[in-house]
C-alpha cells in the first residue's frame, strides 16, 4: 500500500510528470552508483534513497548525472547512440560545460560496440518499485524505451507476486494491474512496431532506438510463458512491422495515372527496383547491425520485399491492358527483379547467396498473366491488321494507284511490315522466357490466320469493279507475291507452333490459290473468242484471231515476269495446257476439212502458230515440256502429200501421246479431208498396232486427248472397224 500510495503522490503532485521523471532520475543515480547491472541487496527498499543527493540548483550537475546513467544502461544493453537527441529524457535539461566532449566520447565508444552487436545481453536492474501507469506511458511515448521496460517488467513482478500470494482482500486490484499491464504492453508493442516499421525510413533517429526494441523483444520471448506479458509473439509482431515498413516503402514510390504519362508502368516498375535495392544496401550496411544475428534481419527484409512487392505486382497487374505495359510487368516479375538491377545487385553481396530473390506470387498468377498477355497480343495485331486494310484503300485502292515493284516483281511492303511486327513481339518475348515465347507465336499465328480472308473480302469489295483491267491484274499478283513472302516468313516458326504453322499457311495458300484462279479464268475467258475461231475457213486465210490470241499471251508473259516463284512458273504451267488442249481441240471438231490441197497450208501454219505460241510459254518457264510436241506431230500427220505416208508419221504421235485416241485420229483425218476410204482404215489399223506395241511404255502420266472432246459426223466412222475405235 505504501508503494501505490507513492505512486499516487508523484501523480498527485503539481509537478505532474516532471516531478516523477525527477524522481526516476534520483532513482537512476543511485542504482548506477552500484555500477553496471549493480543488483539490489534483498530487502532493500530501492524507492528510499540510503543517502540522497543535497539539492544543487544549478541543473546543470543533474544533467551530466543523467547522461552518465544513461550511457551505463546503454552499455550494459549494448546500446548504440541516440542521433536524435531531442527525444531523450536530458533534453529536457540544458547542458553543462563539457557535457559536449563527454557526449562524443561516449558516442564514439558506442559507436564501436555498436559494430559488435552480441546475441546475449546483461539486463540492467529492474526497479524495486515501478513508477506509475502515467509515467511509464510517458516514456514510452517519448521513447525512453529502455526505462519503460524496465519499469513495466517491475509492475510485472509485483502484479506476480501478487497472484501468487491469491489475495482475497483486493481482487479488484488484481484486475486493474492486469488490465494496466495489458495496455502498457499494447502501447509499447504499438511503439516497438512504429519504431520497427519506420526504421528503414529514419535510419539516422532509430538506430539505437533498435538495439533497445531488439533486446525488448529478446526479453519478452524469454518470459512469454510468465503470467501478465502480452498475448502473441513478440518476433511475429516484429516481423509484421518489417512488413508494414516494405510496405509502406512500396507505397511511397511514384506510381503516375495512365493519362499523365504513357509509360507509366515502366517508370514505376524502375523507380521500386531502385528503391528496394537502395533498402536492402541500408538493411545490410546499417539497420541489421542494430539486431542481434538471431533475427536474420537481412533475410527478414528479403522475404518482406518477396511478399509485399508480389502483393503490388498483382495490382498493378490489374491496372495494366496494354501489351507494352503488360510486357514491362512480365519481364520486371521474371527477369529484373532477381537480376543484378535489384535482388543480384553486387552491393548485396554475398548475403543474397543464402536468401531466395523470388517473389511470393499467388500459384495461378503468373498463367494467368501470360494468358492476358497472350490475349493482348491477339488485340494488338488485328488492330494492326485492320490499319493495314485501312491503309490499303487509302493509299492505293481508292485512288487506283499501281503497285511499286522491286526487282522487276510486283512488291508490297505489307509482309515485312507483319514479319516486322511478330517478330518484334517474340523477340521481346525470348527475352522472358521460352515458355511465353512459344505461346505468343502461337497466339500471333491464330490471330493472322484470320488476316488472309478479311484482306480478300476487303479488295472484292473494293476493286471487283476493276476488273478486267490491268490495274486489278496488277493487283491481284502484287497480293500473290504478299502472302508467298509472308507464308515464307511465318515458316521459321514451325520448330515452335507446327500446326499453327500449317493452318495459316493453309488460309494464305486458300488466298493465292483463289487469286490465281481468278487471273486463270479472266485470261481464259479472254483468249476464248479467238481460240474457238482456230482450225476454221477464216483461220486459214485471216490471221487476226491468232494475232490476238498471240499479244494476250504475250501479255500473259510479262504478268507472270511481274510474279514470285514457284506461282509464276505453276500459272503460266496451268494456262500452256489450257491454251493447248484448245488449240489443238478446234482440230477435234470437225468445223473445217481441208481440200484441193490445203492440207498443206494448214499444217505449215498450225506448225508456225504453234511455235510461237510454245515460245511465250518457254519464256514463262512452264513445266509442261512434254506439250511442245504436239504441233509438230499433229502438222506431219496433216501435212502429208500423199495419205498413203500417213501411217508411217503416226509413231511419233502415240509415242509422245498415248491417250491420243481412234477418235482423235479420225478427226484429225476429217480435218486433212480423208474422211473414209481404204487408207483411212489401213491408217487406223496401223494406229491400233502401235497402240498395242507402245502400251505401257507410253507415257500415261501426261493426259492430253484423253479430255478432249470429238465431234465427228457419223459417216467418217461407218466404214471403221469397231475392234479400232478406242
Amino acid at each position: 500500500m505504501s508503494q501505490k500510495t507513492d505512486r499516487n503522490a508523484d501523480q498527485g503532485d503539481g509537478g505532474g510528470v516532471p516531478q516523477a521523471m525527477l524522481r526516476v532520475f534520483r532513482d537512476s543515480m543511485r542504482r548506477a552508483s552500484g555500477g553496471k547491472g549493480a543488483k539490489v541487496a534483498a530487502g532493500q527498499d530501492v524507492g528510499s534513497p540510503s543517502s540522497p543527493p543535497s539539492p544543487d540548483p544549478n541543473v546543470v550537475g543533474f544533467g551530466d548525472s543523467l547522461m552518465r546513467r544513461g550511457a551505463s544502461i546503454r552499455r550494459s544493453l549494448k546500446l548504440g547512440s541516440k542521433k536524435d537527441k531531442g527525444l531523450r529524457p536530458e533534453a529536457l535539461v540544458s547542458k553543462g560545460p563539457g557535457v559536449d566532449k563527454m557526449e562524443e566520447e561516449e558516442e564514439q565508444e558506442e559507436e564501436e560496440a555498436y559494430e559488435e552487436m552480441e546475441e546475449s545481453y546483461t539486463l540492467p536492474e529492474i526497479p524495486h518499485t515501478p513508477l506509475s501507469v502515467m509515467q511509464i506511458n510517458k516514456l514510452i511515448e517519448m521513447e525512453v524505451l529502455e526505462e519503460a521496460h524496465l519499469n513495466l517488467l517491475a509492475l510485472r513482478r509485483e502484479f506476480q507476486q501478487e497472484q501468487e500470494r491469491c489475495s482475497e482482500d483486493s481482487p479488484m486490484e488484481l484486475a486493474k494491474k492486469e488490465k494496466d499491464l495489458n495496455l502498457l504492453y499494447g502501447e509499447l508493442r504499438n511503439k516497438v512496431n512504429a519504431i520497427v516499421r519506420d526504421s528503414n525510413s529514419l535510419p539516422s533517429r532509430n538506430k539505437g532506438l533498435l538495439v533497445a526494441v531488439a533486446r525488448i523483444i529478446q526479453e519478452e520471448e524469454r518470459r512469454a510463458e510468465e503470467p501478465g506479458g502480452l498475448a502473441g509473439s513478440w518476433m511475429e509482431a516484429w516481423r509484421e512491422a518489417v512488413d508494414d515498413g516494405v510496405r509502406a516503402k512500396v507505397a511511397g514510390v511514384q506510381l503516375e495515372r495512365t493519362e499523365q504519362n504513357a509509360s507509366w508502368l515502366a517508370v514505376h516498375l524502375g523507380l521500386l527496383g531502385k528503391a528496394v535495392t537502395e533498402d536492402l544496401q541500408q538493411v545490410r550496411a546499417e539497420l541489421r547491425r542494430s539486431y542481434p544475428p538471431s533475427f536474420q534481419v537481412f533475410g527478414a527484409y528479403v522475404g518482406s520485399y518477396g511478399r509485399v512487392v508480389g502483393q503490388h505486382v498483382g495490382k498493378l497487374e490489374q491496372r495494366a491492358t496494354e501489351l507494352k505495359d503488360l510486357h514491362a510487368l512480365l519481364d520486371w516479375i521474371i527477369n529484373r527483379y532477381q537480376s543484378e538491377r535489384i535482388m543480384g545487385s553486387p552491393s548485396l553481396q554475398p548475403d543474397m547467396r543464402d536468401h531466395t530473390a523470388q517473389l511470393k506470387l499467388e500459384d495461378d498468377f503468373l498463367p494467368r498473366l501470360r494468358d492476358k498477355f497472350c490475349c493482348a497480343v491477339k488485340e494488338d495485331l488485328k488492330a494492326s491488321f485492320v490499319r493495314i486494310i485501312t491503309m490499303e484503300d487509302e493509299d492505293f485502292w481508292k485512288d487506283g494507284k499501281p503497285p511499286e515493284k522491286e526487282d522487276d516483281l510486283l512488291s508490297h511492303p505489307m509482309p515485312m511490315d507483319i514479319w516486322t511486327k511478330v517478330e518484334g513481339i517474340v523477340s521481346n518475348c525470348r527475352l522472358i522466357d521460352d515458355q511465353l515465347q512459344q505461346r505468343v507465336i502461337s497466339s500471333c499465328l491464330q490471330e493472322l490466320k484470320d488476316f488472309p480472308k478479311r484482306l480478300e473480302a476487303e479488295f472484292r469489295r473494293r476493286c471487283d469493279a476493276l476488273r478486267p483491267a490491268r490495274l486489278w491484274t496488277e493487283y491481284q499478283i502484287t497480293y500473290v507475291n504478299c502472302f508467298a513472302a509472308l507464308q515464307q516468313h511465318m515458316g521459321r516458326y514451325r520448330d515452335a507452333c507446327p500446326q499453327e504453322v500449317d493452318a495459316f499457311g493453309a488460309e494464305a495458300t486458300g488466298l493465292t490459290a483463289r487469286l490465281l484462279q481468278a487471273l486463270e479464268e479472266q485470261f481464259k475467258e479472254e483468249v476464248e473468242p479467238y481460240l474457238r475461231r482456230m482450225m476454221t475457213r477464216k483461220w486459214l486465210t485471216n490471221d487476226d484471231d491468232f494475232q490476238r490470241l498471240h499479244r494476250r499471251a504475250e501479255l500473259l508473259s510479262q504478268h507472270c515476269a511481274l510474279m514470285r516463284p514457284p506461282h509464276a512458273q505453276e500459272f503460266a504451267s496451268r494456262l500452256h495446257l489450257h491454251v493447248s488442249r484448245e488449240y489443238v481441240g478446234q482440230l477435234m471438231k470437225s468445223n473445217y476439212s481441208c481440200k484441193n490441197r490445203k492440207h498443206e497450208k494448214a499444217a505449215s501454219k498450225i506448225r508456225s502458230q504453234w511455235e510461237r505460241v510454245s515460245e511465250h510459254f518457254q519464256c514463262m518457264k512452264s513445266t509442261h515440256e512434254w506439250l511442245y510436241d504436239a504441233g509438230d506431230d499433229l502438222s506431219d500427220v496433216v501435212a502429208q502429200k500423199n495419205a498413203a505416208d500417213i501411217k508411217d508419221h503416226l509413231q511419233p504421235l502415240v509415242e509422245h501421246y498415248p491417250d491420243f485416241s481412234q477418235k482423235h485420229l479420225v478427226a484429225v483425218l476429217n480435218f486433212r479431208g480423208l474422211r473414209r476410204g481404204r487408207e483411212h482404215q489401213l491408217i487406223l489399223q496401223r494406229h491400233a498396232q502401235l497402240q498395242e506395241k507402245t502400251g505401257a511404255a507410253g507415257e500415261r502420266s501426261h493426259a492430253f486427248f484423253s479430255n478432249m472432246p470429238v465431234a465427228v459426223q457419223a459417216g467418217c466412222l461407218s466404214n471403221v472397224p469397231f475392234s479400232c475405235l478406242g
